[in-house]
């Protein structure tokens, strides 16, 4: 899977680049939160597929 990367300068990038840059900050976070227990599977599941709704991303 891609990582996020914090030094990347996102002025340069497009609109649906910084979406998809976004995309994969929110879901490293999620799957920090699924990896330490934090949240139950079904809350990960149900999280991302909501996130991708939301987002209008495809299969990632």
């Amino acid at each position: 899977m891609e990582k996020y990367d914090d030094n990347e300068d996102w002025s340069a990038l497009s609109p649906e680049e910084k979406k998809r840059r976004l995309y994969l900050k929110q879901k490293e976070l999620l799957d920090t939160f699924r990896a330490t227990n934090a949240i139950s599977q079904s809350q990960y599941d149900r999280s991302l597929r909501d996130m991708k709704a939301k987002m209008g991303m495809e299969e990632q």
